[in-house]
């Protein structure tokens, strides 16, 4: 929900800052399926009942080599190199911790979530998280629309 906040902001900056929306049209992405790919992957890893946490977290690192073929595909687009270091970022800090985003426990408490909400949790407080400032270490506030945990690769 982050990320439709950012967009949504994103968009709204565009003509302040001089540009135009229509642009956008003009742009010709390379191999988008492997987007719904990729995104498919976060879905089963968090959605698909009865899988077993290791297949869960092994899912949600399997998701981004896949994102990176559509990353390297389109690299030629402005801000494409600086959306794959946040990724790489991401996946790291995952991948470190055994497919799972470490997030502070005073940024979850921040944004009202849950420290030790029951099941597979793609982001959550970990008892001895490894490279913790590149989990999800800042929040949007229980009291904003959308609010949830985020970390330095996602902004």
């Amino acid at each position: 929900m982050f990320l439709v906040a950012v967009v949504v902001l994103a968009a709204l900056a565009v003509p302040l800052a001089g540009g135009r929306l229509g642009a956008l049209v003009e742009v010709r992405l390379r191999h988008v399926w492997v987007i719904f790919a990729a995104l498919g992957l976060e879905i089963a890893a968090m959605e698909l009942p009865g899988m077993p946490e290791g297949l869960r977290a092994t899912l949600v690192v399997a998701a981004y080599p896949v994102g990176a073929l559509f990353l390297a595909a389109n690299w030629q687009l402005p801000g494409m190199p600086l959306v794959a270091l946040g990724a790489a970022l991401n996946l790291l800090a995952i991948a470190v911790n055994g497919g799972v985003m470490p997030a502070s426990p005073s940024a979850l408490a921040g944004a009202g979530l849950g420290v030790d909400e029951p099941g597979f949790q793609n982001s959550t407080a970990l008892a001895e998280p490894r490279l913790a400032f590149l989990g999800d270490v800042f929040s949007l506030p229980a009291s904003w629309p959308l609010s949830n945990v985020f970390s330095v690769g996602t902004c």
